[in-house]
């Protein structure tokens, strides 16, 4: 006998699935696990959805968020993202504002003991050179979200800001951030023509595509694919994931025409419920959220985790 023999006795054949949810999964409880039917279908595709999200990435990830429409859903969707990957990963996952001018995804989320900005870390870059800088130092400048399992690094949020940012301040915050998170979800501005903004791209591993569920916001996003094609980037636009926001009511809205251009160019093609808590305008909480919102992002964030 040896230890690979010793080791092997783990890769026994692995127990069978047990329901945990809905009438079969209330069935075996109250049988004392006597009857037990198996996950369901809806149980089963949940499952998946929280393995594709928790596998191994391999490395760092970047998955940057975009739509040079305002209102497209562009914080909400990185905000919606990181939570559910932050709740289904266990940490090390960045929510970063990298708006060319001042963002609100700092407003939309849980408030920390300090309101530091990208433009304070930038400021402070010295302290983390080389080998200089340890996660502690970090929080200093990341703003912690408790429950949601991720932190976020704002951007300026002062309407009187100076310069825009540029790509080398891009790198070096990306060069920082990366020592301490697997995985990163950029907020974008609304110029893409600006320095970060494209730098961004550059660093891209899955890129996400959001719309308000108009023609308006629709067409800005097909524009900007457009423009992403142009520059070579066939393939980051062919492997990106659509997301599509729904209003309190689809009257008057063609969702089928949007479908389909997207799902002509884009991977997948998947739709956002509308979600009350969205709409106020106040900082979001996961536990907050209705059941069909946290299943719909778990699903949106595993079609995500496949291109990653």
């Amino acid at each position: 006998m040896t230890a690979e023999d010793f080791a092997r006795r783990r890769a026994v054949r692995p127990a069978e699935p047990v329901a945990t949810m809905g009438v079969r999964g209330a069935l075996r409880k109250s049988t004392f696990g006597l009857v037990n039917l198996g996950p369901g279908r809806h149980e089963q595709e949940i499952r998946h959805d929280i393995e594709m999200v928790r596998r191994n990435f391999g490395g760092l990830r970047q998955v940057t968020v975009v739509n040079p429409k305002g209102g497209a859903g562009k914080t909400m969707a990185v905000l919606l993202l990181a939570m559910t990957f932050g709740q289904r990963r266990g940490g090390y996952v960045l929510a970063w504002d990298n708006n060319e001018t001042q963002g609100t995804l700092g407003m939309r989320a849980q408030q920390d003991f300090h309101s530091r900005t990208v433009r304070d870390l930038l400021r402070d870059l010295d302290h983390f050179r080389g080998a200089h800088g340890r996660v502690g130092d970090l929080s200093q400048y990341v703003r912690a979200q408790g429950e949601g399992m991720f932190d976020v690094l704002a951007s300026d949020e002062s309407a009187t800001a100076g310069e825009m940012l540029t790509a080398m301040a891009f790198a070096d915050i990306r060069e920082i951030v990366s020592r301490f998170y697997k995985l990163i979800f950029v907020d974008t501005g609304n110029n893409v023509r600006a320095e970060n903004w494209q730098a961004a791209i550059d660093a891209t591993d899955q890129l996400v595509v959001t719309m308000s569920a108009r023609n308006d916001s629709a067409e800005t996003a097909a524009r900007m694919l457009d423009y992403l094609e142009q520059q070579g980037l066939h393939r980051l636009v062919r492997q990106a994931v659509t997301v599509v926001s729904m209003p309190p009511s689809r009257r008057d809205l063609d969702i089928p025409a949007i479908e389909r251009h997207f799902q002509a160019r884009t991977r997948t093609v998947l739709l956002a419920p509308y979600e009350r808590l969205i709409d106020s305008g106040e900082p979001l909480r996961y536990n907050a959220l209705s059941s069909q919102s946290r299943r719909a992002w778990l699903k949106i964030a595993a079609a995500v985790a496949e291109g990653l």
